[in-house]
């Protein structure tokens, strides 16, 4: 099993960061609490607070796959709230990618590292 990383970007809509914020830190709850292979997760803010950045790591597959069972229908909300993308960097299962098939969510697996 092969760890993975994870960033997603987001563009917030007009007047959408302070639903965003609230939002957030509900999921950064879910992932202290109820995930099992949440390794890091944390979110920045640029300093107009117009766009921000989410930064992942998990033990595997398939702690990314709990933690979005875990977040449920609180994703689409976050979602909701802006133009988001987003990678995953690793070397996902089957199931993964299955299921991220269909998502704007794009998959870099690795070629060189130290």
């Amino acid at each position: 099993m092969s760890e993975l990383q994870g960033i997603a970007r987001v563009k917030f809509h007009e007047g959408k960061v302070e639903e965003f914020k609230r939002l957030s830190a509900q999921a950064m709850e879910i992932a202290r609490t109820k995930d099992t292979g949440t390794l890091q997760y944390e979110i920045y803010l640029n300093d107009d607070q117009s766009e921000g950045i989410v930064l992942e790591r998990y033990k595997d597959s398939e702690a990314l796959i709990e933690h979005g069972a875990n977040l449920g229908d609180l994703s689409a909300a976050i979602f909701a709230t802006g133009s988001f993308s987003a990678e995953v960097f690793g070397e996902p299962s089957a199931e993964l990618r299955a299921s991220l098939a269909d998502s704007p969510v794009r998959i870099f697996t690795p070629y060189l590292s130290l």
